[in-house]
């Protein structure tokens, strides 16, 4: 069920196909001294909450750029990628749905998925519940990596928006939802009023159109948008014009204090205008749900 998705997830340098005990590559032409580059990362649990309402078309989207995004931190190109997904119960067409979600979201930035595992844990995962995990490899030129000492003082910060909460902070989303029983399935705009007021809750919409005929699944489980592509491009442009990109941090949990000083030398640190860009009006919702203040809910 799994393979014309997982076919379409191919690359040149790919060697074989499905059905070995290992996939292979080769490293791309042109390089003269390849190095690669390697991150394994997961959804964590908002697995679960896909899992609750049966939506798994975007969980491959949010793999991969879990784990391409922390690859193109080191200036590499995502080459490959490999998942493994636990399931309480195989249930084929929902273990085909979740690997082909995989396997679209590779193809959409050039990657290739070389392989992976399926696991069915009876008696220890209930019978709908699963988890996904994943290892992508790239590669740079070692002349060109990117290792978190090339920022100079007087470098300016490039904010690339979230498309959403991405895959973190679920365990308190998951917390939220229940404790205020929350209607998965019902419109967005209802449960931001009822967190944030009439007027907040209208001003938050205007900016965010998308949002208007949404309900709160949809919201809560927006695939991540994935960067590696747009952050080499970017790269790219920037050579071309004589500069370069000197550093790039991947925020995740941890927020921007936890993970803007990694793609920085120990002896620098970055100056942020806060309020310089909206914060997305899911993370006022939870916010209000869970009377937690801006710091907690960037670090979140």
């Amino acid at each position: 069920l799994m393979g014309p998705a997982v076919a379409r997830a191919r690359r040149p340098e790919v060697i074989g196909g499905l059905g070995g005990f290992a996939g292979a590559l080769a490293v791309p032409a042109g390089y003269r001294e390849p190095v690669l580059v390697a991150s394994t990362d997961g959804i964590g649990t908002k697995a679960a909450l896909a899992a609750a309402t049966g939506r798994y078309e975007g969980v491959g989207a949010d793999l991969v750029a879990m784990c391409a995004d922390d690859v193109v931190c080191s200036g590499a190109e995502p080459l490959a990628m490999l998942d493994y997904l636990a399931v309480g119960r195989l249930v084929p067409e929902a273990v085909a749905a979740i690997v082909a979600s995989v396997a679209d979201a590779c193809a959409a930035i050039g990657c290739a998925l070389i392989g992976g595992e399926t696991a069915e844990h009876p008696g220890v995962m209930e019978a709908g519940q699963f988890d996904l995990a994943g290892c992508c490899i790239g590669v740079v030129e070692r002349s060109r990596l990117l290792d978190g000492s090339a920022a100079r003082a007087g470098d300016v910060l490039i904010g690339l928006a979230a498309s959403g909460l991405h895959a973190n902070g679920f365990s308190l989303v998951r917390s939220l939802v229940a404790q205020w029983d929350l209607d998965l399935g019902g419109a967005y705009q209802a449960a931001l009023r009822r967190a944030l007021g009439t007027a907040a809750a209208e001003a938050a919409l205007a900016a965010e159109p998308a949002h208007l005929l949404a309900t709160l699944a949809d919201v809560l489980l927006a695939p991540t948008r994935i960067y590696s592509r747009v952050v080499l491009e970017l790269r790219a442009d920037l050579l071309a014009a004589g500069h370069d990109l000197r550093g790039v941090a991947h925020v995740t949990g941890g927020g921007l204090p936890g993970n803007v000083p990694r793609a920085l030398p120990a002896d620098l640190a970055a100056r942020v205008t806060v309020g310089a860009w909206p914060m997305p009006s899911v993370m006022r919702l939870l916010g209000a749900l869970g009377g937690l203040g801006d710091e907690e809910l960037r670090a979140t």
